[in-house]
């Protein structure tokens, strides 16, 4: 494929790095909840602690490392959201819908292998209750809202840390643990472990974080109103898209290193 003109890399490059994103991001927390389970039996909150941190720094890393490809969106919520306010077009966010699922599913069996484990096994772990659905629409909420302040004024540059972080406290301040992602929620029914969820809690899951994701998108709306720059404020998810990022002022902002703007 070629690329698409507007500076960005090819599709192709871009589906394969959410692919590679996706399938590191469910290998990081389904792999280190293995570790934690094994490193520390029976104290569910010391696991927890450990399956938090792992994915918090590692979340950072995965972004450094694929967002200057495909903008390391890793999540069909901030993928539909990033099409709804221009900064992607809906052809290129149904292309990488899938590809964001399988990463997850390969990544949550490449876990299970790695422990030596079945490559897949079905979770038995059901959370579908009334107080994870409810932590579920609140944490994908404000992730959006997170993503997407830092993009429209002029952030963009700290999210990777930002959403690391963010990602890290959720795991404390909400009851679901906070997958925030139907990807990530789909990829871990594929896995019977510490991090894993059952089948039957998964569309609930995915519908509590579509609606976290309607609900973010509308406080962005209201707390960052567009400028004249328009939909090219949004373009830049994780980390910016160099074609399309504009300062808050709707001026184009410098190039910083490593290609990101």
């Amino acid at each position: 494929m070629t690329d698409n003109g507007e500076g960005r890399p090819p599709l192709v490059r871009r589906l394969a790095a959410e692919a590679l994103g996706a399938m590191l991001l469910a290998a990081l927390v389904v792999g280190s909840g293995i570790a934690a389970a094994q490193l520390s039996p029976d104290q569910t909150g010391l696991q927890l602690v450990e399956n938090a941190a792992a994915t918090a720094a590692g979340l950072y890393a995965i972004i450094l490392m694929v967002g200057p490809v495909s903008g390391a969106h890793v999540n069909p919520v901030v993928t539909v959201v990033d099409a709804a306010f221009g900064g992607l077009s809906w052809r290129d966010a149904v292309a990488y819908l899938p590809a964001q699922i399988l990463g997850c599913v390969a990544g949550a069996v490449l876990a299970n292998l790695i422990f030596d484990r079945s490559a897949v096994s079905i979770s038995t772990h059901h959370r579908a209750s009334g107080a994870h659905l409810l932590a579920e629409v609140v944490a994908t909420a404000g992730l959006i809202l997170l993503i997407f302040a830092l993009v429209r004024s002029g952030r963009g540059e700290r999210a990777p840390a930002a959403v690391g972080a963010y990602i890290g406290a959720a795991y404390w301040f909400t009851s679901s643990t906070s997958f925030a992602n139907p990807a990530i929620s789909i990829g871990r029914m594929f896995s019977d472990t510490f991090a894993g969820i059952a089948p039957a809690s998964v569309p609930a899951f995915i519908a509590a974080q579509a609606v976290g994701g309607a609900v973010g998108y509308g406080l962005v709306r209201l707390l960052y109103p567009p400028t004249p720059a328009g939909p090219a404020q949004a373009a830049g998810v994780l980390l910016t898209h160099p074609d399309s990022a504009v300062a808050p002022n709707g001026a184009a902002p410098s190039r910083l290193p490593g290609g990101v703007s």
